[in-house]
Formats: C-alpha cells, structure tokens, sequence
C-alpha cells in the first residue's frame, strides 16, 4: 500500500501517471467505476494508476462543527484503492491555501507542475478550486494546454446515482446490507481498543470497546459484524449505542469475539458490518440483558454463517 501524503512526496516514477481526482469516501460502486477507466486508459498508455484525493475531507474543512461522517479512514481506503490495482493514493492537505487556489493554478501548479500527470479521471459531477468554480469542462480545457487527458465517468447507480450521502443515509437507516451493496463490500470502522468499564464481562460477555473518531455512526443497535486484528480474522457481535440499561449517554462501539482470548487493549482493530440484528433497548438490569446477549449471540453466528 503506498499512501502518499503531500504533492512533495509524489516519485518521479509516478509521472505522467492516469489519475482519478475525488473524495473517494466509502470507494463505492461510483468510485469503482472512475478506477475502470483508470486502468482502461492505464492500460493504453502503459502508465501507472494513482488516485488523488483529499485530506482533511473538505467538508471537515469548511464545516468543522459538522457531525462524524466520513465512511472511511485515509488508511482503509488507501488499502482497498490498493487493492484494486491503484499503484499510489495521494492525499493532498486541504487547507486555506489549497481551499483558496484558483482552477487555473490547481491544474497549472499540482496536476502539472507537482505531479506530472499525463491524463485524469474524474465523476461528471467533479468541481474544483476556489468556491467550486471549476467544472469538467474548465478541466479539459485547461489540462489541454499541459497535454493532460480527461475523461469524464458518466453516474453510476441502480436507478438512483451512487453517493457516498446515499451510504450515510443507509447506515443511519440501520439498512447496513443495503450500504454494503451500495459499497461493494462491507462498511468498515478502523479503531484502537481502549479500555472500558468492563460490564460486559461482569456479564459473561468481555467486550473489545473500539475508539469511535471521525466515522459516520450508523442506526443504534446490535449487529453482526467481523473483524480484523493484525490479519487474524474474528466474527462476532457488537453494540453501537449509549447502553441505555445502565443510564449511559456516550456512544460506544463494544464487540464480543466469538471463541477468542487475549490482551486486545491498543491493538487497531477493523471491524465489518455484515448484518443489523435489532434496535438497541433499555432492559431492566442485567440479567434480562445477559439472556438478550445470548440470543444475539446465537442471530449472529446464524448471520455470519457462509459468509
């Protein structure tokens, strides 16, 4: 996986690269689509294949205030463009400065002068510089005087255009299998294991706590999920919520390992959503609690079977 992090960094080897240029959150159906034509173009050119993206994401810029919603982590997604064949992912700084730069300068100054692109790809809705004011057409247009291709991706979808907000309305609906089709795999958190208040093992259940940062929270509840510990491989079941039992308000992400021990406190741990189980609810104390985790336990092992 090569994650690069500034124009700075990007190799000469990489010059006159085909790139895709975008957000790239959740690397859905959309974004795999922009990465066909990618190698299709690649492929012609005999060139290697990169992807420039963004990092903060610009709404985080322009909005900081806005609630988590990213889909991914720069690392997951930098894994799966990987993944697809891509050679090189470069996440540009956005900041004041590049927030601030013309189209004319972004073309000019990153696309041909830092990087040395010989050809772009990018969404029919792909917008660019200061205040958007840059559209595809600008673009071809102004990568002609550098000798940069453009190919324009037409939408992509199911009768409805593929969007990283559809993604985020289908989490937040708890209509994971939905998003996990929308994304062509299944959604993803990336986080530590902290240390938590250690109920669910009082209950017979010890449960990894994965730190929530930047992510989109989905539909409170209890899900399916596996995950992912330095290439070991883990089903289980986890609670997203505020554990309504016991009088909390902080949402937390707990997950029970099926058939596995060990010190997890530190480790990164990817967590995949495979199914919703069912709503979070307040039960009166813990052992009502405890019967409902054995039942989850039993819905989730029956939802992950095959898989």
């Amino acid at each position: 996986m090569r994650l690069l992090r500034s124009s700075a960094s990007f190799p000469p080897a990489l010059r006159g690269a085909v790139a895709a240029i975008g957000n790239f959150d959740g690397v859905h159906l959309g974004h795999r689509a922009l990465i066909a034509a990618v190698h299709a173009e690649a492929d012609k050119a005999v060139k290697p294949r990169a992807v420039i993206t963004f990092e903060p994401h610009p709404r985080r810029f322009f909005v900081p205030s806005s609630a988590p919603f990213r889909l991914d982590a720069l690392e997951t997604k930098a894994r799966i463009l990987n993944g697809l064949g891509i050679n090189a992912t470069l996440a540009l700084p956005f900041d004041a400065t590049l927030a601030a730069q013309s189209p004319q300068d972004f073309v000019d100054h990153i696309l041909a002068r830092d990087l040395g692109l010989g050809h772009v790809v990018v969404g029919y809705d792909f917008t660019f510089g200061k205040a958007r004011a840059g559209n595809t057409d600008m673009l071809r247009e102004l990568g002609a005087r550098h000798g940069i291709g453009v190919t324009v991706v037409a939408a992509q979808g199911d009768g409805e255009a593929y969007s990283s907000s559809r993604v985020r309305g289908l989490l937040e609906a708890g209509d994971v299998a939905a998003a996990n089709r929308q994304l062509g795999r299944p959604w993803e958190i990336l986080g530590v294991v902290e240390h938590g208040d250690k109920r669910g093992r009082e209950l017979g259940f010890p449960t990894a706590n994965v730190a929530l940062t930047d992510f989109q929270i989905p539909k409170f509840g209890i899900y399916a999920v596996r995950a992912v510990l330095d290439g070991e491989v883990h089903d289980g079941v986890a609670s997203l919520g505020i554990r309504p039992t016991f009088d909390q308000t902080d949402v937390k992400l707990e997950v029970y390992l099926f058939d596995f021990s060990g010190d997890l406190y530190g480790r990164a741990m990817r967590v995949e959503f495979h199914a919703f189980l069912r709503p979070e609810l307040k039960y009166e104390g813990p052992e009502p609690l405890k019967i409902q985790i054995a039942a989850d336990v039993v819905a989730a092992k029956a939802a992950m079977a095959g898989r």
